[in-house]
């Protein structure tokens, strides 16, 4: 029965231990995402896409009109 007692600390250290470490690396920027702003840029948006398209589309339907007249 002591042995489950003793298991019982050492896990509960352990993860503690793994608690205070990963506290630490938050903390200490490592898991700041320092790439992904750099090349988001380079991505088109969907939805952005779509409406100048569309805006497009209308503009050269007013020019083909006023040079058709």
């Amino acid at each position: 029965m002591s042995v489950i007692y003793v298991l019982l600390a050492i896990s509960i250290t352990v993860a503690i231990v793994f608690f205070i470490a990963f506290v630490f690396s938050v903390k200490s920027g490592q898991y700041d995402d320092t790439y992904t702003p750099s090349v988001r840029m380079l991505f088109e948006d969907e939805v952005v896409k779509d409406k100048d398209e569309s805006n497009l589309n209308k503009k050269e339907i007013k020019q083909t009109k006023s040079t058709n007249q």
